[in-house]
């Protein structure tokens, strides 16, 4: 047993390690733009790719990964992720133009787009029903704390030194990491050697990748662009074409048949609503902080800095938690400290303080830790094991668009009513009008996400539980 869990507790902090600084990635561009923007020529919209086409290419990986993971074993899966991620690193460190650097951003996201539903997916087959939710703890404690992290260090680096540290710092972690694989990593996911569906692969692509651009146009650009019109359409057409194809298929590449399990769409739906304010926040905080009231990127990091340390100590004890009472009133109680904290921050002004912002921040990351991967973990504990690694897949697929999305959607809200604030004599800040009504469709969407959780029951399958006996042998 002592051999097990040594070999358990390698796999899990290599796959942490990974994971950590392939969601790190995600964020790690934002404050470093302006930066870019200077030494490259570009404007923001162009310099915006960095950070979208990062969770663009994430998008269309994670829905290819519950084919990888049948496909290929852990270790040949995680060693070749971290090695292209890695290659990415570098090609974006040493960029010497805008292009090269963006190149380098798609090919760290492939590698990066497999890695998170490779840990959850390994979590779920390593441990046990019973100590799943400590396990998925961890998982959390990576999700909230690692893109909480990016702005803050991307900030100080940026202001002491160049953006290209940034890409530094990470490459000899992504090495270290690949080099203990290479010794230590062991498989734990069955390989069944699925044929690969190229149709359904390219459909999905162009689906979920034509949906996160569209968002995306929409925010730079509008509702009304022709882009986003295009590709929006574009996307949904080959999403419901790809969905219609995975339904017939024998082997689909994706599976949508992990809807019918009872509480597996109210738990996703869930999952996007706080998700899409997770990071709606974490982009209309900073932009309110530096654009309208002057703080420094460092300080705007900063504020959000003590919400993710909350998260990340929160995240494990949730676990515990959760493996002891389940999901239930877990869920509820975040979701209402998250409902009410959003509210907190529908009356910003030129008054409201660094400390104010801190402190609701922390509270809402507070919730935020008790929802999070509780309510992941309550999804896929409902699943059999062989639907296991398509249920994370679809739960970060989702996540993925609905941060998209409702970043597209938020940063839309804040703009056109700030322009219209604009018109309006008796509002004398528009900006922080625009940003204010931002913060209101979150606090609602929160709302909606509380009153979905009042259904969400605790009940063990019996399915299960026998999965949790083949997972202790």
């Amino acid at each position: 047993m002592e051999t097990s869990n040594y070999k358990h507790s390698t796999i899990v902090t290599l796959l942490l390690a990974g994971t950590f600084i392939a969601i790190l990635n995600q964020t790690l561009m934002i404050t470093a733009i302006p930066p870019v923007m200077e030494e490259m020529n570009i404007t923001a919209n162009s310099a915006q790719w960095l950070t979208t086409v990062f969770m663009l290419v994430n998008g269309i990986m994670i829905p290819v990964s519950a084919f990888l993971l049948e496909r290929f074993s852990t270790r040949q899966l995680f060693i070749s992720a971290m090695s292209i991620f890695s290659f990415g690193t570098l090609v974006a460190g040493l960029a010497p133009n805008f292009e090269m650097l963006l190149l380098g951003r798609i090919i760290q996201s492939s590698g990066a787009g497999v890695m998170l539903p490779l840990m959850q997916t390994v979590f779920l087959m390593i441990f046990p029903v019973n100590k799943r939710g400590a396990a998925m703890g961890l998982v959390g404690l990576v999700i909230s704390f690692a893109p909480a992290i990016g702005p803050a260090l991307s900030g100080w680096v940026t202001e002491h030194y160049s953006w290209r540290v940034l890409f530094f710092i990470i490459l000899p972690i992504a090495l270290i990491d690949i080099l203990i694989a290479f010794i230590a990593l062991k498989n734990v996911t069955e390989v069944t050697k699925p044929k690969i569906d190229v149709l359904s692969v390219i459909l999905s692509s162009f689906g979920f990748g034509g949906l996160l651009y569209g968002f995306t146009s929409a925010g730079n650009y509008g509702w009304t662009d022709f882009n986003t019109l295009l590709s929006l359409g574009i996307g949904v057409l080959t999403l419901v074409l790809f969905i219609t194809r995975q339904l017939r298929l024998e082997h689909p590449m994706l599976e949508f048949r992990v809807f019918k399990y009872s509480i597996f769409p109210l738990a996703i739906m869930i999952g996007m609503i706080v998700f899409m304010g997770l990071i709606g926040m974490e982009t209309i905080i900073p932009l309110f902080m530096q654009n309208m009231r002057n703080f420094t990127a460092f300080e705007a990091g900063l504020a959000i800095l003590p919400g993710a340390l909350i998260t990340g100590l929160m995240s494990p004890i949730t676990g515990r938690i959760f493996d002891k009472v389940g999901a239930r009133w877990l869920v509820i109680t975040g979701l209402t400290i998250i409902t009410v904290s959003s509210f907190a921050f529908t009356n910003l002004s030129p008054s409201t303080s660094f400390l104010y912002i801190t402190i609701m921040y922390s509270v809402r990351m507070l919730g935020l830790a008790m929802v999070m991967m509780p309510v992941s973990t309550a999804a896929l504990n409902q699943l059999p094991k062989r639907l296991i690694p398509h249920g994370a897949a679809m739960d970060n697929t989702m996540k993925m668009i609905a941060a998209s999305v409702g970043t597209a959607i938020l940063v839309t809200v804040m703009t056109t009513t700030a322009e219209t604030a604009a018109q309006r004599p008796d509002i004398s800040y528009p900006d922080m009008y625009g940003a204010n009504m931002a913060c209101i469709v979150v606090a609602i969407l929160s709302l909606a996400g509380l009153i979905i959780s009042l259904f969400i029951k605790n009940n063990e399958s019996p399915e299960k539980e026998s999965a949790g006996v083949h997972a202790t042998e």
